[in-house]
């Protein structure tokens, strides 16, 4: 069997095994096993065994587990209500008003999750009726939280982060450093598009509130007190080079377990209920994680990867040409897979052509992440779609309609960071050199 017609096969076992709504995990194992039948004689169970374990048995996945706890303590807790009720005086005078609670919420709660969809879900549990009930915009309420939703992906702890720092060998720290920039960017630009909008439609938005006294901004920043202390024990301690993201990760649980209990949040319920949501998440992706593994050494068994490297390099394309025609194969493979798996997935084929081309793996690392954002709010499969309407009750479509200009903003952020590829690498950079 020709490699096309066999790559048309397995293209078709995983789309008919994800429409069966086989989980992804399987539905990447079911792939690896008829391209190992199909494509060669070696004994299937004991690559299996041995790549799978492998692939599990990797330290640096010990802090994915721990991060998610974190988040799941958090989600339970009084942060997310302190959060939103401490930026909200804070951001009175911009215009825009509490359309950025949103956003600086959902960049706070980022740093402390490494979530996306726990990002949306906790920001907008709290940020949705209350700004509906003060009269602003469902369009921008909507789209702003979806848009800033992703950054759970990008701003560290992003549990993405670890996953392709595992699956590539890459540092995870210097990933880490090297998602600060391209945050701080995607919040601007999500800021200034909400504040242009506000200075161009007026109309829609409801009276200024009455100004707020030096005190209760004081009393604002109180609040915040306790996710700043967070980031900066979890965060700091990695970048000051005390722990390592795995000990970091530690560090955060146990923040996160005092702060649930100062908050009076922490009983046997929520405890259970966050171990339990870890487990159930942590579970899913290392099913993911596995399937990956067996079936990167199943493709290479077929020869696949090597013979689309070389199409590619026969091409020409130039770097710039190359990370263009990524970003369209990755929108579209959004479409379908939620970013975990995308990641996975496809960086043992496409990071030989990427490092071919003399592109820097943590540069890419953070690109891929930006255009995988991009998949959590494009229908029919995005979390934070999903996530929005279990919260609002719209429709998937119309969610999606409110969270394109957010889009349009994230194919911005990722050309900038492709033109300035400094904004990500800079910060690793200066780190390593003192």
């Amino acid at each position: 069997m020709g490699i096309e017609t066999l790559s048309l096969l397995l293209v078709g076992v995983l789309f008919g095994c994800l429409a069966l709504g086989l989980w992804v995990g399987f539905a990447l194992i079911a792939v690896g096993l008829v391209a190992m039948l199909m494509a060669s004689s070696a004994p299937v169970e004991l690559v299996f065994a041995t790549k799978v374990w492998g692939a599990l048995n990797v330290w640096d996945l010990t802090a994915l587990p721990m991060f998610i706890w974190m988040g799941e303590i958090l989600f339970r807790s009084r942060l997310s209500s302190d959060m939103f009720s401490g930026l909200a005086p804070l951001t009175t005078r911009l215009p825009g008003r509490l359309l950025h609670a949103n956003i600086f919420g959902c960049a706070l709660f980022a740093a402390v999750s490494g979530s996306s969809a726990a990002t949306t879900a906790t920001v907008g549990r709290m940020s949705v009726p209350e700004l509906t009930r003060r009269g602003y915009d469902a369009r921008m309420i909507i789209g702003t939280l979806a848009g800033s939703g992703t950054f759970g992906f990008l701003i560290p702890p992003s549990i993405i982060l670890i996953v392709y720092g595992a699956a590539t060998e890459q540092s995870i720290a210097r990933l880490f450093l090297a998602g600060i920039g391209p945050g701080l960017l995607l919040a601007a630009l999500f800021s200034g598009y909400t504040m242009l909008w506000a200075m161009m439609n007026r109309d829609r938005m409801p009276a200024a509130e009455p100004a707020t006294s030096l005190g209760d901004k004081l009393r604002a920043l109180m609040l915040l007190g306790p996710t700043i202390l967070l980031i900066v024990a979890v965060i700091g301690s990695i970048y000051a080079g005390l722990a390592s993201p795995t000990e970091a990760a530690v560090v955060g649980v146990l923040g996160a377990l005092v702060l649930s209990g100062i908050g009076g949040s922490l009983n046997w319920q929520s405890t259970w209920g966050a171990l339990r949501g870890a487990t159930i998440t942590t579970c899913m992706i290392a099913f993911i994680l596995a399937g990956a593994a067996f079936l990167t050494v199943a493709m290479g068994y077929t020869g696949i990867p090597r013979a689309l490297a070389a199409w590619i390099g026969q091409q020409g394309y130039s770097a710039h040409a190359l990370l263009a025609a990524l970003v369209v194969f990755f929108i579209v493979l959004g479409m379908f897979l939620d970013g975990i798996s995308i990641v996975v997935l496809t960086t043992s084929v496409i990071l030989p052509m990427v490092l071919a081309a003399g592109i820097d793996p943590i540069w890419f690392g953070i690109f891929l992440v930006l255009v995988v954002e991009m998949s959590q709010i494009t229908p029919p499969v995005g979390f934070n779609l999903f996530v929005l309407q279990s919260i609002t009750g719209r429709g998937i479509f119309e969610i999606a309609r409110y969270a394109f200009p957010f889009f349009v903003l994230l194919v911005l952020a990722t050309a900038i960071l492709t033109l300035f590829p400094e904004i990500a690498l800079w910060i690793p950079q200066a780190v390593l050199a003192r």
